[in-house]
């Protein structure tokens, strides 16, 4: 895909932080705060820190990478860059379908959130008892998600002119929330009453993390990156988007969960016997009906929407993109790649995706709680190739132009990868099984893919030629059967059968960790001496991308 500046349609930097801010905060504050209430208790603010943490460290790896290669949806191309096509394809599906998974659950949210109407067949879209979605329930989420990917039909600009509107209105919602809750009344016994500020234990906390929306909520931070190559100037524009979306979305989130954990009555809390017994279908909305709040219910029924709309338009874009970067490397049909000429909407990749969100929602996309947890182990997945890429870009790349350079990237790298394993643990059996063999579904695909590709030769050479593309990928495919194998025999505060003592299981993820980095980078710095990535091999004096001289931003064609 040649990134020219024509093929860019010129997203101002406003523009870019607006679908970064937008993206964050989608349907994750909505439920976010009541599902780690549930889960940890107070220290669900710490569990907020910690997401924050870990996601600025995964999105300022993909800063280096995504402003020295300005590709539209390329965290779906990043494995290809540093390890060839295997990895490419394995890690651009897990991109894909951790972002095309964001489209229906943001329907499925604005669902839920219409059960706090007074109508009576609005009462019906959720079932009580379970939590999720009827019949009817499933329609309405059905019509959402058709409704809200025909925002994104048309145009990347009337996508950026959609989102800024949408997202300076949403914005005023959370706020709005945090100061009416806190002025009704802030019971600061909440924090210490029925069990103290971790009433669940700290392995609670983590576990926060990744199954209740934490990391579902900063993932906004992936529209920036995927959709920062259509900026004006992608080296600047990536790296302040990503800071401020970040640190602004750490602040409201803080807010809007101190807010949640002051606002309910102590009697109510009481009489649920603590913070597990706190269930709300819709949580700040049902929350502001107990405290007689009517026009904050109303305000939030109206932000219900608001917000999952406004998250939808860069997921259905970013999704497209990543459809359209693994066509172009073949291993999606090359006709799912085909942009519109005049609206410049790549139609085929969207039509594909809603068929993907349509299957997801009518399958296992009952509840948004059961879906977030599956959605970002997945997620997590998928953040995993971006420290790698920048430890082997260094090495194989060094005069590659980049307008921005990660501080202590030999330190942070491996670092950052290690987080990312445990958030992967802290996902929990069996989510973490689930999501690892639906990534490594990949493989025989990208295995068959590769073998028609080499059609033309000799069957037995295509065959032989096999086994060099898939070294660079062997780190990942025993990574997470390694990860699934641990997750599966852990400690049960995880999901796991405790075969493994607590402790022990995160000592061995944390410590096993980097030597699956740096066995990643060195099998990525071997792909490219062997030509599998299509750059220049790194014993070679590697050219830099072509600059354009409107703004000097390096532009790559791969």
């Amino acid at each position: 895909m040649d990134m020219s500046a024509g093929d860019r349609k010129g997203l101002s930097l406003f523009a870019l932080i607006m679908i970064g801010i937008g993206s964050i905060f989608g349907s994750g504050w909505l439920f976010g705060a009541g599902a780690a209430a549930q889960v940890a208790g107070p220290a669900a603010l710490v569990a907020w820190v910690i997401g924050a943490v870990f996601i600025g460290m995964i999105a300022m790896s993909y800063a280096e990478v995504g402003a020295a290669y300005p590709i539209p949806g390329g965290m779906a191309r990043y494995g290809h860059l540093s390890h060839g096509p295997v990895l490419g394809f394995l890690t651009g599906w897990a991109v894909w379908i951790a972002v095309a998974s964001l489209i229906p659950i943001e329907s499925i949210a604005a669902t839920q959130y219409m059960t706090s109407w007074s109508f009576g067949w609005a009462q019906g879209l959720v079932d009580p008892a379970t939590h999720q979605l009827t019949l009817s329930g499933t329609v309405t989420a059905l019509a959402l998600t058709v409704a809200l990917w025909l925002t994104c039909y048309w145009s990347v600009q009337l996508l950026a002119r959609a989102n800024t509107v949408l997202t300076l209105v949403k914005f005023a919602i959370p706020v709005l929330a945090v100061a009416a809750l806190v002025g009704s009344g802030f019971h600061t016994s909440n924090f210490t009453a029925h069990g103290g500020f971790a009433p669940y234990g700290w392995p609670a906390v983590l576990t926060a993390v990744t199954t209740c929306g934490v990391v579902f909520a900063f993932n906004g931070f992936q529209a920036v990156v995927n959709l920062g190559g259509a900026a004006r100037n992608p080296g600047r524009a990536i790296p302040v988007a990503l800071a401020g979306a970040l640190a602004l979305g750490l602040v409201l989130y803080l807010a809007l969960q101190a807010a949640y954990l002051g606002a309910v009555p102590p009697g109510q809390l009481a009489r649920a016997g603590g913070w597990q017994g706190v269930d709300l279908n819709s949580p700040f909305a049902d929350l502001a009906k107990l405290l007689m709040l009517h026009w904050v219910v109303t305000m939030l029924q109206f932000g219900a929407f608001i917000s999952p709309a406004g998250s939808n338009i860069a997921n259905v874009a970013s999704a497209a993109y990543m459809v359209t970067n693994l066509a172009e490397t073949g291993f999606f049909p090359r006709k799912l790649a085909a942009v519109h000429p005049r609206y410049g909407t790549a139609r085929p990749a969207m039509w594909l995706n809603l068929g993907f969100s349509v299957l997801l929602l009518l399958t296992v996309g009952r509840s948004w709680q059961a879906l977030a947890g599956v959605v970002s182990a997945a997620m997590v997945i998928s953040y995993l190739i971006g420290p790698i890429a920048v430890g082997v870009l260094r090495r194989t790349r060094p005069g590659l132009p980049r307008p921005f350079r990660l501080p202590a990237a030999g330190v942070l790298c491996p670092v950052t990868f290690a987080f990312a394993a445990c958030a992967l643990y802290w996902s929990k059996w069996p989510d973490t099984g689930k999501v690892a063999l639906l990534t490594l579904v990949s493989v025989p695909v990208a295995v068959l893919v590769l073998r028609r590709k080499g059609a033309s030769t000799t069957g037995r050479a295509a065959w032989r030629r096999l086994p060099a593309q898939l070294a660079p990928a062997w780190w990942m495919i025993l990574f997470l059967i390694w990860m699934a194998t641990l997750s599966a025999l852990g400690s049960p505060d995880f999901g796991g059968r405790g075969l493994v003592p607590g402790g022990l299981d995160i000592a061995l993820v944390a410590l096993t960790a980097p030597a699956f980095y740096f066995w990643a980078v060195r099998a990525g710095v071997k792909a490219h001496e062997a030509g599998l990535t299509g750059a220049e091999p790194a014993t070679a004096a590697a050219p830099a991308p072509t600059v354009t001289p409107d703004d000097g931003r390096p532009m790559v064609s791969v």
